[in-house]
């Protein structure tokens, strides 16, 4: 038997809708799913935290609380991002055990803990924190393609993650380049090397992920991360109803009730067409030329608005090519946020302007420790380009987040004093993105648009505003259904 962990709610909507999912279009199809018998729904974290903050004007710990009470039979799952939280830096321990605290409290029973260099030393409190708490904590590895990530070193830092007391573990493919064969090997040791469940995540991008899912089952795989049908493929993931199907009188089959599914794929069909809006039409194309360059598609979107800004978009081609070697110096990072827009920029750079002659802060701060340690050694030479040659200096081999100050007190002093106290968990999204907290708690948060104003449900507004959409800048128009 295989389980399912449905991404419905959180990973789907980012990959393909840009975060934009309301809360009031989630609820009236969690009855119906809280019957299916999931592994875990993942409903929170990534994204979709700083979204409703920054754009839906939605309180994010609202949200978590509201789906656990319409949802009281599934597990409830968050992407948690080491010691960046929900962010993009690294924040103190006391946040970090605030949020973990207040997060479970609230809803959260799984835990999917990942940092971006896979360095478990970032992983460390988060874990420690989830087990203090009573809940499930997922360890979590970045997949990517190097010389550095063999299925041995997969195998191995999995067996460290289970020493560190991890109930599950997972195989995090953030762009869709595992391919079956991999998938098959990385699986299958890891099953031979820990006891616990063993969790296979990725997209639907370079179009070969349901033949990585099938091999995976037959390695062993506990359990498959999916997305219903109509916000699935593309930059997506596997749709679940097909999985189900496909696994159905096998040794892998779910158990799942496919007339139950069915009934959630009918009402996903309308909320898709309701958010019409945000349909991108690159998002939804299947690029195998991933395996080829091995950048993620949000990533190649960058670099070629990076080079529009420069003139240089006939550079293109160079670009790729020292992006590979930006990332072997840099010790083989994996690229997803932070690292690929690190590693993308200043192979931009180099390309415009010569090799490390214009360094960005972020690759000298990377190239301090400050994000973590690489995966591979960083070179005496690459160290000399990028911080000169008093770089033995510059370097920390500390946890990076023990050079940081404790904050939750101050944030909370500072809170109270602006009068928008209003529950713990505030003092928490006030460390994290002040400025959209304060617009939130103090009532001048507005949102880009309700569900009321979408299609299906009335006049649309005509309101233009700008949405990131798998790595991708667009502006958008809400437009009348019919004109």
């Amino acid at each position: 038997m295989v389980q399912l962990t449905e991404l419905i709610f959180r990973d789907a909507h980012q990959s393909l809708l840009a975060t934009r999912m309301r809360t009031e279009d989630m609820l009236p199809i969690t009855k119906t799913i809280d019957q299916v018998g999931f592994f875990a729904l993942e409903v929170w974290g990534g994204a979709t935290f700083d979204v409703c903050l920054r754009y839906l004007a939605e309180d994010p710990w609202e949200r978590l609380k509201t789906l656990k009470e319409h949802m009281p039979n599934t597990p409830m799952q968050m992407l948690e991002r080491a010691m960046n939280i929900v962010a993009y830096s690294n924040f103190p321990d006391d946040i970090v055990e605030k949020f973990i605290e207040y997060a479970h409290k609230d809803g959260v029973d799984y835990f999917r803990i990942f940092d971006a260099l896979n360095d478990l030393r970032n992983m460390k409190v988060p874990i420690e924190t989830v087990k203090k708490v009573g809940a499930h904590a997922q360890g979590s590895l970045c997949y990517t393609i190097s010389p550095v990530h063999t299925v041995e070193y997969y195998v191995e830092t999995f067996k460290k993650l289970e020493e560190m007391g991890c109930d599950s573990l997972c195989l995090k493919d953030m762009a869709g380049m595992v391919s079956p064969s991999k998938a098959y090997q990385i699986i299958h040791a890891c099953k031979e090397a820990t006891r616990v469940p063993v969790d296979l995540h990725s997209h639907t991008i370079s179009g070969m992920t349901m033949l990585s899912y099938m091999k995976a089952c037959e390695a062993g795989v506990d359990v498959l991360d999916c997305a219903m049908s109509p916000i699935s493929g593309g930059a997506g993931h596997p749709p679940t109803e097909s999985i189900v199907a496909a696994l159905k009188d096998t040794p892998y089959d779910t158990g799942y009730d496919l007339e139950l599914l069915m009934k959630c794929r009918k009402y996903f069909l309308k909320v898709w067409e309701k958010y019409r809006h945000l349909h991108r039409e690159k998002a939804m194309m299947v690029d195998p030329s991933v395996v080829v360059h091995q950048i993620p598609g949000g990533m190649l979107s960058n670099l070629i608005i990076q080079l529009e800004k420069f003139g240089a978009v006939d550079k293109y081609h160079q670009v790729l090519e020292e992006t590979h070697r930006v990332q072997k110096d840099l010790g083989w990072p994996p690229l997803v946020t932070p690292t690929s827009q690190i590693v993308g920029v200043q192979a931009v750079m180099n390309v415009l302007f010569g090799r490390y002659k214009r360094v960005l802060e972020e690759t000298k701060n990377y190239v301090k420790g400050m994000y973590g340690k690489p995966p591979a050694e960083i070179s005496e030479e690459i160290y000399k380009k990028i911080l000169g040659s008093d770089w033995r200096d510059a370097i920390i081999d500390c946890r990076p987040a023990d050079l940081l100050e404790p904050m939750y007190k101050k944030c909370r002093d500072e809170l109270e004093d602006l009068g928008l106290l209003k529950k713990p968990e505030d003092v928490v999204s006030y460390a994290l993105f002040p400025e959209e907290t304060k617009r939130l708690l103090s009532g001048e948060a507005k949102p880009e648009f309700t569900s009321d104003e979408l299609p299906l449900e009335g006049e649309m507004r005509g309101r233009r505003f700008r949405v990131s959409l798998n790595g991708e800048d667009y502006e958008a128009t809400i437009r009348r259904v019919k004109e």
